[in-house]
């Protein structure tokens, strides 16, 4: 089973107009939470639902505003990075969605950045930065102080 956790971007049509959105995924087991921004004048929702094998289903609900929350149900591609589905409002108001990951993680590239310089540092100690303080000269400073 694929995590969800991370940041996706995708569209969903209303009227065969489009609207594009990002939405940060955090799933533990099989919850899933989360935060969507639309492009769209309806800003930020939160997001809660679960995730059952390939099938994804949530709750959007904006923040701020009176609107019913939206049901969203879906299917996870097998390789776990692209959904398809439907949202649906109300039996007037629904319509297709999908989202893919986002290529560009870049928590996960700074987090890789860090620990090959971690790795770097412990290898050849001469690239580690010097850190210099001053202590115990009474004065309670130390070097940014000065």
């Amino acid at each position: 089973m694929s995590n969800l956790t991370g940041i996706w971007l995708g569209t969903y049509w209303q009227a065969d107009s489009p609207t594009r959105f990002e939405a940060t995924f955090a799933q533990a087991s099989n919850s899933l939470s989360g935060r969507i921004l639309d492009q769209g004048p309806l800003g930020e929702a939160s997001v809660q639902g679960e995730v059952i094998g390939r099938r994804v289903t949530f709750t959007k609900q904006y923040l701020g505003n009176q609107f019913n929350a939206i049901r969203y149900t879906g299917t996870l591609s097998e390789d776990g990075n692209h959904i398809d589905g439907q949202w649906v409002l109300d039996s007037r108001h629904s319509g297709p969605w999908e989202a893919h990951r986002n290529d560009q993680d870049l928590a996960s590239e700074f987090s890789s950045y860090v620990q090959k310089s971690a790795a770097e540092s412990t290898q050849d100690p001469a690239k580690v930065p010097a850190t210099v303080s001053r202590f115990g000269d009474g004065s309670g400073r130390s070097t940014t102080d000065v």
